[in-house]
């Protein structure tokens, strides 16, 4: 049977939601991961829930141990990985709760490990393709759940990760739309580099909270913003992975 890793994945942790819950503590090769994985049955599948920043929200993009994140999932059997995240909207028609289904990032962190691979074999060098980052068919999943349940959503999407914990300049925000990025955050890279080199399916849903900062007849974002957009529509996000759950086999 297929099993489910998901990252984020807040309000996905309620015990209506996720049955017959456990806790599994892990430790990798790579470090300890941000939080115990919560192991379950989500729609009849099994699940392991990761939370990026820990459970209380306690460690910084920079910070996160994406390495140890993506390898105890591996190692918890995990076959595909569902990736939740709030983001910053770049374009005027990417709206406050709307949901993107990524299917391109632009990586614009600076201090974040990108690889597992911190030496070459003798044999050959180790380049992982990068062309198309976030899996196809679990992209057509969430955009058929997000059609089934009525969900307002952008059926592709290019998002930039940034190293934060700062918000953008203007002058950067400006700059990543005219490079063609139409969200941005601080979590899908090196996330979904790591995911693909440790060959395991990864796709993620983005929800709007924000207009970062580029929008000039609106004030620049606070944090509490985003909170309080996200907490409001967080549901969108637990249904929608739930249809998708549903839909895998």
């Amino acid at each position: 049977m297929t099993k489910i890793g998901i990252i984020g994945g807040s309000g996905l942790d309620n015990p209506d939601i996720l049955q017959d819950a456990r806790d599994a503590t892990m430790s990798t090769g790579y470090g300890t991961p941000s939080a115990p994985l919560k192991e379950g049955v989500i729609e009849g599948k099994e699940v392991a829930i990761l939370a990026r920043h820990g459970r209380e929200h306690t460690i910084p993009p920079t910070f996160v141990n994406n390495r140890a994140n993506i390898m105890a999932l591996k190692e918890a059997g995990c076959d595909l990985i569902l990736a939740t995240t709030a983001c910053g909207s770049l374009r005027e028609e990417i709206d406050r709760g709307h949901l993107v289904i990524l299917d391109q990032f632009i990586d614009f962190t600076r201090r974040r490990v990108v690889s597992f691979h911190e030496e070459f074999d003798p044999h050959g060098a180790v380049h992982t393709g990068m062309a198309d980052p976030f899996d196809e068919k679990l992209r057509t999943l969430l955009n058929k759940g997000c059609d089934n349940l009525g969900i307002t959503h952008h059926k592709h999407g290019c998002v930039v990760t940034v190293e934060g914990s700062r918000f953008s300049t203007r002058a950067e925000s400006n700059m990543f739309r005219m490079w063609g990025a139409d969200v941005i955050n601080m979590s899908v890279a090196p996330e979904c580099i790591l995911a693909n080199e440790a060959g395991i399916p990864y796709a993620a849903v983005a929800m709007s909270t924000d207009y970062d900062c580029w929008k000039t007849d609106e004030a620049p974002v606070t944090w509490e913003e985003i909170l309080e957009v996200f907490k409001g529509n967080v549901e969108k996000v637990v249904s929608l992975i739930k249809e998708t759950i549903k839909n895998i086999d």
